[in-house]
């Protein structure tokens, strides 16, 4: 658990003091920590004044289940800086009979809990005040997908919508409702897309990845050209009738190098090929994130890509008793280059979306991927070894 250095938890009949009002904290540590506010359903604006009186600091800021809004800020005594970023609050209640059907993992998740949690991790955090104020005039992206795009919640797993969140302005704002181990099929049945069109307004965006789990369902009527295929239909169908727009992800390759050691072959079968096709028809967008990442690994190398992905040496983190070894789920400066892509993805569909990035937005080439040894990434508070759902 990470610790609470100054948690404001108010409840729903207090809102109206706390809401829109500047609390100062004067904290600083050198162990990561919280600050909370328990609001409804909703986008809300988040401006955060680091640094303190009596102390340098050095702060990453991040909310909810580690979606990151800004790299390490440094700061002097008695000298501050100000960040402002939109954050997404989300509880499992569709109306007063429905709930989202979350996994049992999800019951200790912030995204779903009632409150807005923005954390304060990186070598010597110090943070003088937060303000959180409703945001009413931003485009939400709303995100549909599995292990690969929901916001893990604990280190070292992490994945591209946690990351994505950090090169929009405060125009845009991320609404993460991906989750390990779901396909089509699953995303639907547990009423996450009716969730979603309840919070949709005429003109926010959707994005739909998925791919890895739909491969694994064998029953009659499975498979790349039926099911599947029916189901991003029906996200295409009700997205489009709600005012929304919608574009397509094909999956993120796995890592899986041919006898060349050179090239990286498709696991994925005609799932891309059918979402591509879907799209076509459908008058969908499409990113092709399996081709984008299929090009990231080569350009890595079979070794180095292990880099990109949740590949340690046992002893790493605390209680690790064995080598972890996945190719499939990304570490930090995976899903930092993923979530790269499906930002170059938007720019090449000349997306409305990408007049949103963040002035020091730089275009990104798989080809030409980042140096992992120049990646830093200040790790939040807690680790869990346990493999995420699917694969």
């Amino acid at each position: 658990m990470l610790s609470c250095a100054l948690a404001t938890l108010c409840t729903m009949g207090a809102l109206a003091q706390v809401l829109g009002e500047e609390v100062v904290l004067d904290k600083w540590s050198d162990k990561p920590f919280n600050y909370s506010i328990a609001v409804p359903d909703g986008n809300y604006r988040v401006t955060v004044t680091l640094g303190v009186k009596k102390h340098a600091g050095q702060t990453v800021v991040r909310a909810e289940s580690r979606r990151h809004y800004s790299d390490m800020v440094t700061t002097k005594k008695n000298k501050y800086q100000t960040v402002s970023f939109v954050v997404n609050k989300k509880n499992p209640q569709i109306d007063d009979k429905t709930k989202v059907k979350l996994k049992p993992r999800e019951w200790s998740y912030k995204n779903w809990d009632d409150s807005l949690t923005i954390s304060f991790c990186g070598p010597m955090p110090a943070v003088h005040s937060v303000k959180v104020e409703p945001a009413t005039d931003v485009t939400t992206v709303f995100l549909c997908g599995n292990s690969t795009v929901v916001d893990q919640e604990n280190e070292p797993w992490a994945s591209w919508g946690q990351m994505i969140t950090r090169w929009f302005d405060d125009k845009v704002v991320i609404a993460n409702y991906a989750e390990s181990g779901l396909s089509c099929t699953s995303f639907l049945a547990q009423l996450r897309l009716d969730k979603i069109l309840t919070q949709l307004k005429a003109g926010d965006y959707v994005i739909v990845e998925f791919g890895h789990n739909d491969e694994k369902e064998k029953k009659p009527g499975d498979g790349a050209w039926y099911s599947y295929s029916r189901n991003l239909k029906i996200f295409a169908d009700r997205v489009k009738a709600a005012g929304g727009h919608i574009i397509f992800c094909t999956p993120t390759a796995r890592r899986a190098f041919n006898d060349d050691h050179k090239t990286n072959r498709n696991t994925h079968g005609d799932y891309p090929e059918a979402m591509k096709t879907v799209a076509k028809r459908e008058g969908v967008q499409v990113i092709d994130l399996t081709s984008m990442s299929t090009t990231f690994y080569e350009a890595l190398g079979e070794e180095r890509s292990k880099r990109a992905l949740v590949h340690y040496p046992m002893g790493t983190f605390p209680g690790q008793e064995r080598e972890l070894a996945d190719n499939t789920h990304f570490n930090p400066f995976g899903a930092w280059e993923i979530a790269k892509m499906v930002v170059m993805g938007l720019k090449q569909l000349q997306s409305p979306l990408a007049e949103h990035l963040r002035a020091d937005w730089q275009d990104f080439n798989p080809a030409q991927p980042d140096d992992p040894d120049a990646f830093v990434w200040h790790m939040s508070a807690g680790s869990n070894l346990t493999k995420p759902d699917g694969n």
